[in-house]
């Protein structure tokens, strides 16, 4: 994404925001209407299979709750990226201590194969998608922020907790196994 694109979606945001906060509730669903599908692809690049678009939701509660703490020091984006980040996260620690506490020693079952898989028939993108599960969970996050979001490496540490340098060699390990994994 350019810069002055971003510059300008900013703008639109910060407009947004200011009419929610004045009490405008249409601002609140263009504000929803223009994130919603990144932050549903964002959730699936993270590993969720399951209730995206509950997550989704989550995430505008909790953003909309907490927006008075907001300080546009990073774009909304990625604010709402980073909320939804820890709500996943949040969300797999709860799994696993309700699966410690309730485990009977029998093997999980295989994840269902997702929708995408099941209409996705071009060679290239089933490639691509196997290339993606032999990725970290890190180098994964980061490539789907870069790639598919268009963000910058400053966003992505922001958004992934770490620094802009370790967002850029993640980044980078993740491009050449996925050309090694495609040229193999």
């Amino acid at each position: 994404m350019t810069e002055a694109l971003q510059d300008h979606d900013t703008d639109v945001d910060a407009r947004l925001i200011e009419r929610y906060r004045a009490g405008d509730d249409r601002a609140a669903t263009e504000l929803v209407e223009r994130h919603a599908t990144a932050i549903a692809r964002f959730a699936a690049s993270l590993g969720e299979r399951d209730e995206i678009d509950e997550l989704v939701q989550d995430t505008f509660v909790r953003a909309f709750q907490g927006l008075d703490a907001f300080r546009a020091e990073s774009s909304l984006r990625t604010w709402l990226f980073t909320i939804e980040r820890r709500l996943v996260l949040d969300r797999r620690r709860a799994a696993a201590r309700h699966r410690a506490r309730f485990d009977d020693g029998e093997a999980d079952a295989a994840t269902e194969a997702t929708a995408l898989d099941a209409v996705v028939a071009e060679e290239t993108e089933g490639r691509l998608r196997d290339a993606m599960t032999r990725l970290t969970k890190t180098q994964r996050e980061v490539f789907m922020l870069r790639v598919g979001e268009g963000r910058s490496y400053r966003e992505i540490a922001e958004i992934a907790g770490t620094t802009e340098g370790a967002a850029r060699v993640h980044y980078h390990n993740a491009m050449r196994a996925v050309k090694e994994f495609l040229d193999a």
